[in-house]
């Protein structure tokens, strides 16, 4: 389960249909996140400009 590092809402996204380089956005803020791994699953924020920022995303993989 991954959840948003501004607003700690679930992110909802089926974890096996992504892919490196797709974007996740939270459903309750709007915070875009960039697929940067998927085994295991790793996230990256995506600022305002559409650059990667230092902020990640806690996934925790025994509740994927």
């Amino acid at each position: 389960m991954a959840i948003c590092s501004e607003c700690d809402s679930v992110l909802d996204f089926d974890v096996e249909e992504v892919d490196e380089g797709d974007v996740i956005v939270c459903d309750e803020c709007g915070a875009e996140y960039e697929v940067v791994g998927t085994d295991p699953l790793e996230l990256s924020k995506v600022d305002n400009e559409g650059y990667e920022s230092d902020d990640a995303v806690v996934v925790d993989e025994e509740e994927e």
